[in-house]
């Protein structure tokens, strides 16, 4: 037998180790007993007051008849606006370039047609699926 002495958490331990092949006795080893630890008292919850209502966003104009959209295909920062109202625009045409993810991601016209609308601005922040132009 090998006596040891293991500190653990800051407590010191001696242990006695039985090295196989040797023929001794085994030594006694001493475990302290468990230090109780007094429970933490439990937090009373506290009522929380109902959040302010928040102003539901401006409602964008409906398309007209016809009409056909470009939406944000995710969430980010509108960087250029490369089209004006009333400017033709051919299908596949780049019309505006969004940042997202420090990216800068262009956005084309879903078909061909003239600028009816514009819905955002340089600077907005928009969300997945956000109409941003509307063209006829």
């Amino acid at each position: 037998m090998k006596t040891l002495r293991i500190t653990l958490e800051g407590r010191t331990y001696d242990v006695a180790v039985e090295v196989l092949g040797e023929s001794s006795t085994p030594a006694p080893v001493y475990v302290p007993a468990p230090i109780p630890v007094a429970a933490a008292p439990v937090p009373v919850a506290q009522p929380v007051a109902a959040p302010a209502p928040v102003a539901a966003p401006a409602p964008v104009a409906a398309p007209s008849a016809g009409a056909n959209t470009v939406c944000s295909p995710m969430a980010g920062q509108v960087m250029k606006i490369k089209v004006k109202v009333g400017q033709s625009v051919s299908a596949n045409q780049e019309v505006l370039v969004l940042e997202a993810m420090k990216m800068e991601t262009p956005i084309y016209s879903t078909s061909a047609g003239t600028v009816q609308n514009i819905h955002v601005k340089e600077g907005d922040a928009v969300e997945e699926g956000t109409v941003m132009l509307t063209i006829g």
